[in-house]
């Protein structure tokens, strides 16, 4: 229903963040990686959202940029996964760091945001990862001629966590094919967004 919102940035604190839209101050659940990117207080700031409706509560939630957006709309697809439990997961994890995790399979890492235990954070992985195989990959790279040094160790594992972001196999690939296979997967990743942001 609400793509974004745009306004004053009335007040932030750990785990919310109020917006003063059209003379009405809007609270945003957010995440610590979204308040550390806010401005300062009475800066004009925009968020992505995401309005959830349940019998007894209206949430509105806000993210700084789309790839949050998107995990946090995969998260809380994860059976047993709700609102709380995603941005627990993306206040510890960047989308970038948190992709990874999935792609190489780190329970580990997804157990270490608050009230996430081993069993939800296997279910994720299983779940986020289903959609992704290491074959899938290794047929987009095929298909799209890309040179070999993409088709293995750190710039496949980005491959897989962009593809876990909600990216196609096409679009991947041809943003790692543009980056030097010799970064960290990390810096990789973030690099692809950007390309992929663009357009």
């Amino acid at each position: 229903m609400f793509y974004s919102i745009r306004g004053r940035l009335l007040h932030a604190e750990p785990g919310f963040a109020v917006i003063e839209a059209g003379g009405v101050g809007y609270k945003c659940a957010i995440t610590f990686q979204t308040l550390s990117k806010l401005p300062a207080q009475n800066s004009e700031v925009m968020l992505y959202t995401h309005l959830n409706v349940r019998e007894d509560a209206v949430d509105l939630f806000g993210f700084y940029d789309e790839s949050e957006l998107n995990c946090f709309k995969m998260l809380i697809g994860v059976n047993g996964v709700g609102p709380k439990a995603a941005l627990s997961i993306l206040s510890d994890a960047s989308p970038e760091k948190f992709a990874l995790y999935v792609a190489t399979g780190d329970v580990k890492s997804i157990t270490r945001a608050q009230g996430i235990g081993p069993k939800l954070a296997q279910r994720i992985v299983l779940e986020l990862k289903d959609k992704v195989t290491a074959q899938d990959v290794g047929k987009g790279i095929t298909q799209n001629a890309v040179p070999g040094e993409v088709s293995g160790g750190d710039a496949g594992e980005a491959i897989s966590a962009l593809l876990v972001l909600g990216y196609s196999q096409a679009q991947a690939v041809q943003a790692i094919s543009q980056l030097n296979p010799n970064s960290p997967v990390e810096e990789l990743i973030k690099e692809a967004l950007k390309i992929l942001a663009k357009g």
